[in-house]
């Protein structure tokens, strides 16, 4: 088996943008700020085996992956980007807590960190491109399974 990142990250992306909080998804780290609304980026972080996870023949697999949020500095009124970045982190947390698999290309979302650092978000600010913008960077452990077969 082979790991189908292109599939994976597709996937992430499509269910952020399905959740009607993005005015836009990318699949790597803006280089500018949005200028309006919440724009979202998902990005491979960490890939490594899951400690107790892999069988006798195979390795399962810890994917990690950074789903960030992004919002200006720069819009009114202040005091909404705050809710409006919680209120889409709560929408996607809700999504990966339920049965989570990406249309079965992953085990699991590694909820409660049995394979690591558990499903988690840390709230920040970034300053780039001569912008500051309001951040949450999701956590998103993922576990392949049976994904690189061990011979001896």
């Amino acid at each position: 088996m082979s790991l189908d990142i292109r599939s994976i990250l597709s996937a992430v992306e499509s269910h952020a943008l399905a959740s009607g909080h993005f005015s836009q998804v990318n699949g790597a780290e803006p280089k500018s700020p949005p200028t309006s609304g919440i724009t979202a980026a998902v990005w491979v972080e960490q890939i490594g085996p899951a400690r107790g996870g892999s069988g006798l023949r195979s390795s399962t697999a810890r994917l990690v992956l950074f789903v960030r949020l992004y919002s200006s500095l720069v819009q009114q009124p202040a005091d909404a980007i705050d809710p409006d970045l919680m209120t889409a982190l709560d929408a996607l947390m809700a999504a990966y807590s339920g049965d989570f698999t990406l249309g079965d290309l992953v085990q699991e979302v590694d909820l409660l960190g049995i394979y690591g650092d558990p499903l988690s978000a840390r709230a920040g600010y970034l300053a780039e491109g001569g912008s500051e913008y309001r951040v949450l960077t999701i956590t998103l452990p993922l576990i392949v399974s049976d994904l690189w077969e061990q011979v001896p």
